[in-house]
């Protein structure tokens, strides 16, 4: 009887051990199943090529408002975010568990910084577009006095030659500010500018060439 039941006991342990051992290998399967399906999700994860050509697209697009001659600090600032995030794109493709959850965030932070860029290339086109007709309205004030002094200017036999040269620059000054308000109507704010530029400090120069002249004739 005492034997039976010592047996009976060890068949139960044994039974015990059995289903034990059958839910610990059981476990250890679905942690393994678990693993080697994020294992097969990672590395299946495929390059965010829409992503990217949609970021290579709007970044294109600030080239047609001007970015990079507008604002070139913030246009290259995203080229450089471009070129890291296909620089990244490179060296998952060289992983055997690639993983682009990185990269498409580096993508959105493109698309959101493109709208900014955007805005401050149109500010500055905007100011700059704004400074140059100030400029051709000061050099047209310019010009007025100009004629009116080389009227008062003393016209001697060499001053008469002065004063001709002196009324062809001017003729040219003009020539200049004409070409100018075209190229602001054409949209080129920038060529405007250094046209402007020019015509305003050598009508200036004139200015007080004229001014010193007929100071000079006063003192006499």
């Amino acid at each position: 009887m005492y034997f039976y039941n010592t047996s009976k006991r060890n068949n139960l342990t044994n039974n015990q051990f059995n289903i034990n051992f059958l839910n610990m290998k059981k476990q250890v399967l679905m942690v393994v199943a678990a693993i080697a399906m994020v294992v097969l999700a990672t590395s299946c994860q495929k390059v965010p090529q829409e992503q990217i050509d949609a970021a290579k697209a709007a970044i294109e697009s600030l080239k047609t408002v001007q970015a990079d001659l507008y604002v070139p600090a913030e246009f290259a600032a995203v080229q450089d975010s471009m070129a890291a995030t296909l620089a990244a794109v490179e060296i998952q493709n060289s992983k055997t568990f690639k993983n682009f959850d990185a990269v498409k965030t580096q993508l959105d932070a493109i698309m959101q910084a493109v709208p900014q860029v955007t805005a401050s290339a149109e500010a500055a086109k905007a100011q700059v577009k704004s400074a140059t007709e100030e400029m051709v309205a000061t050099i047209n004030t310019i010009l007025a006095e100009n004629k009116e002094l080389v009227l008062k200017a003393p016209k001697g036999k060499e001053g008469a030659a002065a004063l001709e040269e002196i009324k062809n620059e001017l003729t040219m000054i003009e020539n200049t500010v004409t070409e100018t308000t075209q190229l602001i109507t054409n949209g080129d704010y920038l060529g405007a500018q250094v046209k402007a530029k020019a015509a305003h400090e050598r009508a200036m120069a004139i200015n007080v060439e004229l001014k010193e002249v007929i100071a000079k004739v006063k003192r006499w």
